[in-house]
């Protein structure tokens, strides 16, 4: 992946070069030159086209916004409640997920989420024990975003 981020800016430079226009707009023609040159390329190098993986990257980071908003109004509708209604409490989660990128991910990105805070992980890193700021409501939101954060860490990492 490094090698066609370096393959695709010295096609850009190679192309403000040859335009004989050193400007933003001329190097960023020559970068899509470079896009579309290293896809029809791509069977030729041994990792898969690294857009592929940017996009994956982007596609995570909008989830663990749009999930970090989501249970953030759902934190804010406990806490100004008049009568304080929740009931905390741990749980524990199975993963599918392999290796130590992928654990640690995840385990930051549901640490993050608010609501929620990984307290421990398995010695085989396929548990993780939670703690729920809102038990019921809380366990359900977690375990829908792990499904949503298993599949966009895999498309990232694998």
């Amino acid at each position: 992946m490094p090698v066609q981020v370096l393959i695709n800016l010295f096609i850009a430079f190679l192309w403000m070069f040859f335009q004989d226009e050193w400007s933003f707009l001329s190097f960023f023609s020559g970068y899509i030159v470079g896009i579309v040159v290293l896809f029809s390329l791509r069977r030729f190098f041994p990792s898969s086209f690294y857009l592929r993986r940017f996009i994956a990257i982007l596609k995570l980071f909008i989830l663990f916004i749009t999930e970090s908003v989501i249970s953030s109004f759902a934190i804010i509708k406990e806490v100004i409640r008049p009568k304080l209604n929740v009931t905390p409490g741990i749980f524990k989660m199975e993963t599918e997920l392999e290796g130590d990128l992928e654990i640690s991910l995840l385990a930051l990105l549901l640490t993050l989420t608010p609501g929620s805070v990984v307290m421990e992980i398995s010695p085989n890193n396929k548990v993780f024990y939670l703690h729920a700021l809102n038990l019921p409501d809380s366990k359900h939101a977690v375990f829908q975003s792990q499904i949503k954060y298993e599949k966009a860490i895999k498309e990232v990492t694998r």
